[in-house]
This record gives structure tokens, C-alpha cells and sequence, in this order.
């Protein structure tokens, strides 16, 4: 690995290039933003940027949406392109769902034997596979001939049609509806693989636990583990080493504690993001939240959220993008705190969502405080 491009829409910001410097110093290797001048789709920005992606001479580059959380087996998709395809064949990473969650991802057809992809359809409205697209990428150049057909058609067609998004532009183009679905054979879709996209706040708890994990095997060192004076700490657990954590608190399964964090005594955190520079004072009980930075929890306050994992019963099954109000009311999920936001003590927060820089006075349940 050579590079890392981030590409967005979003303009640059001080916070992002913080980050930049950062990770470039912590991975060692060239990571740079490149802002997209409109929001040209998923195709259309990798085709705007194909000289950049493709300066130094590279021979195949991955493409990542996101939203998306896995395992990433960039090598493995390494190594099946060179048994499975030629050089300029391009490997769409798959994983299975079950018959109805399917129809709202992208669905892979896909020969048994030669693992070649025969169809591909984009959300469809009918049943046509189980196997879904993961938004994870292996290309070549030889991509952007196939992007820049269909650019070329757009042009051809002069589609300027005015829409609540202002005028379409020739250049917007999607991987998977534009380029795909016209593609139909010269690809290979990869073996099954923990996936998760982004689709709810409650994918943000479920992918931590897939990536503690993650860790449990690949980076055992980078887990909490119960020490003589230290907290209690159950499964999956990650401690910032800046976090300061009371010898009595109560922490995991699941539990992702970062930078600066204070945890007072008698503190019981659960199924729970908590970020920088939060603060939770004695006796809190975290469960099924996401605590944002710099925000703080009372004493004996009560923070919960309502877990909406995917069926335990189904080894196929998704997490369900659940929509935000079912019958006129809050669909119980799981709790998310702002930046900033204080809850005082002795309160109970339940399933509800708090906008950043609030100061509560009293309990809640079921709402969003805006």
C-alpha cells in the first residue's frame, strides 16, 4: 500500500487536517484529501481523480466506501484476484443476507464454480440474490474506461435535468447503478465477510463490538484486561491509555472508553461508545449509549438505549434500517449524547437522542431534545 485518498464533497476543515497529520504520522504513509468541486457519486469522483489515483504508476487500487465496517481483507482480495481473475478483472467484495433484507442492497449473481459475477442489480424490487455488495472494492485502471463510457453517454444524452439537487451533471455517475449493472460479467465477487454499513446510530455500537472483536484475535494487547487495582472489566473492552477509570467501575461487554476519559467509582458502562473527554461521575449507569465528547453524566444518573441487533437466530441476518418515528413516536433505540451535553444527577435518560451543547434539568424517554 502506497496511498490513502480521502475523497468527499465536505469542505476541508481544521479538525480533518488534525487528523490527516495524525494518522499520517501513526501509519507512516502518504494520506491525503481530495475535495470533490460537486457531489459527482460514487463513480464519478474516483473518475474526476483518476489521475491522482493513478500517478506513480499504481497497478490496482481498492475502493472503500465509508459508511462500511468490516473486516477488510484487502490482502485475501489480493490473492483471489490473482487465482480467480486476469489482469484486468476487479473483485467486488460480497456477503451474504437473508431473502428480505437483500432487496435493499445491491445483489450479486454470481457463478458457484468460477465465482465470476453473471448479474447485478441494485436494490431491487423483486428477489435475485443473496449475496450483497459490500461497497469494497479491488480495481485496476482499466476501470475508468468503463466509467468513461458511461461519462461519455451522459454527455451524448445532454441529461440536464433540474432536480431538488440542482442541475444533474454529466459527470455524476454510480459505480453500482451506471457502471455495474452495465458491466454484468467481467468481475469476481469474493468470499463471505463480516459487513456492516452504517444505516442506523445503533450500526455505530454494533460495529465497535465487531471490531473489539476484531482485536480479541488479531491485537489481543489493545484490550483492557482485569488487573489487581484496575476496574472489573467483562469481554470486549478498549481503554484509551489517556482514560483515568476508578478501580470500582464495571466495564464490557463491548465498551469503548477514549481519550481523557474520567470514570468515577461504581460506575457500570455497557454496550457503549463513550468519546474524548467525557466524564461520568459516580455511580452512572451507561447502557446502549453513544457519549459524546466533553459531555458529562451525573451521579446516579441512569443513560440507556434499546439494543436493535440483527435476529440472533438468523447467521444471515442484517441490522434493519430502522426509520426514526414509527406510529407518530420515537422508534426506541439505542441513547446518543451530543458534544457537550450535561445530564445531573440522580435522572434517567432513556432511548432518546440529545443535540449537542444541551444542559438537562430532568429525565427523559423516547425523545429527542433539541
Amino acid at each position: 500500500m502506497k496511498e490513502i485518498l480521502l475523497m468527499g464533497f465536505y469542505q476541508p476543515h481544521e479538525a480533518l487536517s488534525r487528523f490527516l497529520v495524525s494518522a499520517q504520522q501513526e501509519f507512516k504513509i502518504p494520506i491525503r484529501y481530495l475535495q470533490e468541486y460537486a457531489a459527482l457519486g460514487t463513480g464519478g469522483g474516483i473518475y474526476h481523480f483518476r489521475d491522482q489515483i493513478l500517478s506513480g504508476g499504481a497497478e490496482a487500487f481498492f475502493v472503500l466506501n465509508a459508511d462500511v465496517c468490516s473486516e477488510f481483507p484487502l490482502q485475501e482480495m489480493l490473492e483471489f484476484r490473482q487465482q480467480h481473475g486476469d489482469a484486468h478483472s476487479f473483485v467486488i467484495l460480497g456477503t451474504t443476507a437473508n431473502r428480505t433484507q437483500a432487496l435493499n442492497y445491491g445483489c450479486i449473481v454470481a457463478n458457484t464454480d468460477t465465482q465470476e459475477v453473471q448479474h447485478y442489480v441494485e436494490k431491487p424490487s423483486t428477489f435475485v440474490s443473496e449475496i450483497i455488495n459490500c461497497g469494497i472494492y479491488l480495481f485496476t485502471p482499466a476501470i475508468f474506461q468503463h466509467i468513461g463510457e458511461v461519462f461519455q453517454r451522459n454527455q451524448q444524452e445532454l441529461v440536464l435535468e433540474e432536480s431538488s439537487n440542482g442541475w444533474q451533471r454529466a459527470e455524476v455517475i454510480r459505480l453500482e447503478q451506471d457502471v455495474f449493472t452495465a458491466l454484468l460479467c467481467p468481475g469476481s465477487a469474493g468470499e463471505v465477510i463480516t459487513i456492516i454499513c452504517f444505516s442506523s446510530p445503533s450500526s455505530a455500537i454494533y460495529a465497535s463490538r465487531l471490531y473489539l472483536n476484531q482485536y480479541s484475535k488479531s491485537h489481543p494487547e489493545r484490550l483492557a484486561q482485569n488487573k489487581a487495582g484496575g476496574p472489573v472489566i467483562r469481554g470486549n473492552v478498549y481503554i484509551h491509555p489517556t482514560a483515568s477509570i476508578d478501580s470500582t467501575a464495571v466495564l464490557g461487554p463491548n465498551v469503548s472508553i477514549g481519550e481523557g476519559v474520567t470514570v468515577g467509582a461504581g460506575v457500570r458502562v455497557r454496550e457503549s461508545i463513550v468519546l474524548h473527554g467525557a466524564s461520568l461521575h459516580d455511580h452512572t449507569c451507561v447502557l446502549n449509549t453513544i457519549v459524546g465528547w466533553d459531555s458529562t453524566i451525573g451521579r446516579w444518573a441512569r443513560v440507556e438505549g434499546t439494543p436493535s441487533d440483527p435476529n440472533p437466530n438468523d447467521p444471515y441476518a442484517k441490522i434493519d434500517s430502522e426509520t426514526l418515528f414509527r406510529d407518530g413516536r420515537l422508534t426506541p433505540s439505542i441513547t446518543i449524547l451530543g458534544c457537550s451535553v450535561t445530564i445531573p444527577a440522580e435522572v434517567v435518560i432513556l432511548n432518546s437522542i440529545v443535540l449537542p451543547h444541551k444542559e438537562l434539568s430532568r429525565s427523559y424517554k423516547n425523545q429527542i431534545i433539541l
